[in-house]
């Protein structure tokens, strides 16, 4: 049995909760360490349970209390070389023993889970993703895109689960006051996925056995959740896809949500 529960997810901050029988990990530490405790204590779990925090990335909104909480609660850290390399100031706080590497595409074990980092586009040293194993359960954690592609489609593949970005909506961003550079950025092929292109990655992932998604990291300015599920909604009417096999739902931006079995 898998279990997944997205704590904070957004472009203020994320942190996404997933256990098994015999192991508890945290993906990202991009929010407070008081928040993160209070989010795992909701779902009556607990930060001296974590096995371990695995990053997709050094960005601030995913590294946030990296460090703190590492070195707070004694929990190692996996993340690839580059990453590592590009966040000394959460690194120099974590102690040698919890420092641990992995490499994109390879696959390792915790436990009974085993993980599978794989590369995504987003402007950062070595971004990734993650699919998760235990036994012929698996889930995939997908955020911070700029874009879909063929390869990142077929990681995605057979995952009972998946959550998902959809970060922005291209007409609010397009008059939101952010400069045009920053809204360049967001847009481009190393920036966030859209709504739009998340609902038709969606749609064809239904024909490879997805049963459960969750949208993610959505962005604060340029999105919102009711906007989100009806344009992912539509795109699966557009499809022609069969609405009642999959259960759609939105990660809140500020409180956890319902723990999800896969």
């Amino acid at each position: 049995m898998l279990k997944f529960c997205s704590l904070y997810s957004g472009s203020s901050g994320n942190c996404l909760f997933v256990s098994s029988n015999n192991t508890k990990i945290l993906i990202d530490c991009g929010a407070s360490c008081k928040k993160i405790c209070e989010g795992l204590a909701s779902i009556d779990s607990s930060i001296e349970d974590i096995d371990a925090i695995l990053v997709t990335h050094e960005h601030s909104d995913h590294v946030q209390s990296l460090g703190m909480v590492s070195k707070k609660f004694d929990i190692p850290v996996y993340a690839n070389l580059d990453t590592w390399n590009a966040m000394n100031k959460q690194k120099e706080k974590i102690s040698a023993n919890n420092i641990k590497m992995f490499d994109n595409d390879k696959d390792f074990t915790l436990n009974d889970l085993t993980i599978h980092p794989f590369s995504t586009p987003h402007d950062a040293a070595n971004p990734c993703g993650f699919n998760i194993h235990n036994g012929k359960r698996k889930l995939s954690i997908a955020t911070d895109l700029g874009h879909m592609d063929n390869d990142i489609f077929k990681q995605l593949e057979n995952s009972s689960f998946v959550l998902l970005e959809a970060n922005y909506d291209p007409e609010i961003l397009k008059v939101s006051k952010y400069p045009f550079h920053l809204k360049k950025r967001i847009a481009g092929p190393n920036g966030h996925l859209s709504n739009e292109t998340a609902g038709k990655t969606i749609s064809a992932l239904m024909k490879k056995d997805l049963k459960k998604v969750v949208l993610g990291h959505l962005s604060k300015e340029n999105n919102f959740p009711e906007l989100a599920y009806q344009t992912v909604a539509e795109e699966l009417m557009n499809s022609n896809a069969d609405i009642n096999q999959i259960s759609v739902s939105v990660a809140s931006r500020n409180m956890p949500g319902k723990i999800i079995n896969i």
